[in-house]
């Protein structure tokens, strides 16, 4: 949840209430057993938290695989959401974007001697540049102390169990049910050089002919950076306020 300090700094306020999760499995939510993850059961716990909170309609923002998850919402039950903010996901994916996500999933059980190499480690991979507070509070905020040291605290089986359950669905038939407004964030750079886009320019213009209400910004960011960027949030503010009515409705 911490990757959206920066969204909810720039947006939350007395028209606009924002709440961030943390996915099963990651963070400070619980980890379940085999068989509970991929987007549907996500989806089904973004609508617990906004019936616990009282929300009967709502909007969603979803980074990356967030997206995927606010998609599979829409399908279960678009009827509740106002609108949906999708940061740098839509169908498919560059191949060596996908090599790379692999890579670091693989490192996911290793430990660290300290907090402070963990943070080293994740900047010396150089996803992240420029560097800043919110990352430095991102990382910080996941890891969990272990026998011989630190680790992250996203479980490995439960990213795994998750990119399982994308290789069963079709990343476009999903788009038919993006009947509210929905904004797309591109990041225009790639996540490292030569790897290839999230979202590549073909599926942009793809998005805009086939989502009805669809509206696409690029940001001028990689995958990761993409949420701490003004440009980003400001994209975000305009298209709620309007998307919205009079703030009434909660991201």
């Amino acid at each position: 949840m911490k990757s959206f300090d920066f969204v909810g700094e720039f947006l939350g306020g007395d028209a606009l209430q924002l709440v961030a999760l943390d996915l099963r499995g990651r963070g400070n939510s619980e980890t379940t057993g085999p068989g509970t993850y991929g987007w549907e059961n996500h989806a089904f716990d973004v609508f617990a938290v906004a019936d616990t909170l009282g929300f009967e309609r709502f909007s969603l923002v979803g980074h990356s695989m967030g997206g995927s998850v606010a998609m599979k919402a829409a399908e279960l039950d678009g009827s509740r959401l106002d609108a949906i903010t999708l940061v740098d996901v839509a169908g498919r994916v560059d191949r060596g974007v996908g090599a790379v996500i692999a890579s670091v999933i693989d490192r996911l059980d290793d430990v660290y001697d300290s907090t402070d190499g963990y943070v080293d480690a994740v900047k010396a991979q150089g996803f992240v540049q420029p560097w800043s507070e919110y990352w430095d509070r991102r990382y910080r905020y996941e890891i969990e102390e272990v026998d011989g040291g630190v680790r992250s605290r996203v479980d490995a089986r439960a990213v795994a169990e998750d990119r399982t359950y994308t290789a069963t669905q079709d990343p476009y038939d999903r788009w038919k049910h993006l009947t509210m407004p929905t904004l797309l964030l591109r990041a225009t750079r790639e996540l490292l050089p030569g790897v290839g886009y999230v979202v590549p320019a073909d599926d942009r213009d793809r998005f805009v002919r086939e989502v009805r209400r669809g509206t696409v910004v690029e940001v001028e960011a990689n995958h990761l950076t993409i949420n701490t960027h003004r440009h980003a949030a400001t994209a975000m503010s305009r298209f709620f306020a309007d998307a919205l009515d009079g703030g009434r409705a909660r991201a």
